[in-house]
């Protein structure tokens, strides 16, 4: 998102950052977490899974901000993410 101004605190703001996890055996390959997630992260997959849906694919590492959406919408609780070391204070 660009801002037509920055904060005065921009620089001492420190954004949270996840790293997701992906339980392929579990997916069924419904989207949600595609769809939903918010710095848009995941695709889908071309490979199959052994039930044999496609599953999602993590498109670039530490652009998660650990919101969770992904985790609180899977209905088969395959995808979930960790916040990493370095922002937990």
């Amino acid at each position: 998102m660009k801002l037509w101004r920055t904060p005065l605190d921009a620089k001492d703001t420190k954004y949270p950052s996840g790293t997701i996890h992906i339980i392929i055996e579990r997916c069924k390959g419904c989207s949600y977490c595609i769809d939903y997630c918010p710095k848009q992260i995941l695709v889908m997959s071309e490979k199959f899974n052994k039930k044999g849906y496609h599953y999602p694919d993590i498109v670039e590492n530490g652009m998660c901000v650990n919101c969770n959406l992904c985790t609180n919408i899977c209905p088969e609780f395959a995808i979930y993410s960790e916040e990493d070391e370095a922002t937990i204070e």
